[in-house]
């Protein structure tokens, strides 16, 4: 891991100090309360050193279910709050609005009944006065929409989730201009460039991610390299601060990945977790630093959308484009 410069004794001209709560293992038939209360616990930690925001990770109040297809609709249902905040994760709230701390919560969304239900992979950013202060469904759902029984780790998000349908979403909130991603979306340059053209300075994630790739298992020893490298890299080229959070540890029989971290607008990890349990991770955050690197990349003076059309008219690979095409494509 790179050495920071940032881990300095200087002084900071918009610090905010902040903390990924990494969870361990959830349990199937964990209860809401007992999660609940983990979490308060990261959050009453948290105060105590002096935070202002915690970021949970992605489905933070239940184990990661869509690695079985599960044929009960209560069952599946139990997984899923219809109402934000609810009776089960008031304890949380009222906890951060007692203590004065905003942060991130991955939870799965239910809209709706019968045929017009939809369900989201959700995560809320809640200021310091536990109040909701912006929603982001995930837009970038991996995984298969049917179940296979070829595959040795299942992966269906798609069975249960719709495509997020609210974009990608800035907030301003506890003195800071907050973006939020969820999990897969991390590993796409296309939303954090869209963050940051709205003048994103802080971009929170939560996610669950296995430690490996039954299917693909010579990605295996990459996969701390490929959970870090596009945040990374979307830190420095769009002057971003990057707090990810992981779910990790063994969930029922499925070895997930830890690795959360804070990334500086340089690109450098500037902490990561050392364990896979339920784990605090404070940094202090010098928000004036993303200055420096938006000015760098200084998106009025050198981007040339006219030139990259083909990324928001194609979706798939197709062939190369002729000069003619590409004339056409460049006609303002």
């Amino acid at each position: 891991m790179p050495t920071s410069p940032f881990k300095t004794e200087a002084i900071l001209e918009r610090p905010l100090t902040l903390a990924a709560a990494q969870l361990g293992p959830i349990a199937r038939d964990a209860t809401r309360a007992a999660v609940v209360a983990r979490l308060v616990a990261l959050l009453e930690q948290a105060a105590a050193r002096g935070c202002r925001l915690v970021v949970f990770p992605e489905m933070a109040l239940t184990t990661f279910f869509p690695r079985w297809h599960i044929d009960d609709e209560d069952e599946v249902t139990a997984f899923f709050e219809t109402d934000m905040p609810n009776a089960a994760v008031a304890p949380l709230f009222d906890s951060a609005a007692r203590l004065g701390i905003g942060f991130y919560l991955g939870y799965c969304e239910q809209v709706g009944s019968g045929e017009g239900r939809r369900r989201y992979n959700t995560a809320i950013l809640v200021d310091a006065a536990g109040n909701i202060a912006g929603k982001y469904r995930k837009v970038h759902v991996p995984g298969n929409p049917v179940y296979d029984p070829a595959l040795k780790l299942q992966h269906l998000e798609p069975w249960y989730f719709a495509d997020g349908d609210l974009g990608f979403p800035v907030f301003d909130c506890l003195g800071a201009r907050i973006g939020l991603l969820i999990c897969n979306d991390r590993r796409w340059p296309e939303p954090w460039r869209v963050l940051a053209l709205q003048g994103a300075e802080l971009v929170l994630l939560g996610y669950n991610s296995p430690a490996q790739l039954p299917d693909n298992p010579r990605q295996n020893a990459l996969r701390t390299e490929h959970h870090q490298l596009p945040m990374r890299a979307a830190a420095y080229q769009n002057g971003l601060w990057v707090v990810a959070t992981a779910k990790a540890g063994h969930e029922e029989g499925c070895d997930m990945m830890g690795g959360s971290c804070v990334i500086a607008p340089s690109g450098e990890v500037v902490a990561i977790s050392s364990t896979l349990g339920d784990e605090l991770l404070v940094y202090t955050a010098d928000l004036a630093l993303t200055v420096e690197y938006k000015k760098f990349f200084d998106f009025a003076q050198y981007r040339r959308p006219v030139a990259y059309r083909l990324i928001s008219e194609r979706q798939g690979v197709g062939e190369p484009l002729d000069r003619a095409a590409w004339q056409k494509s460049l006609e303002t």
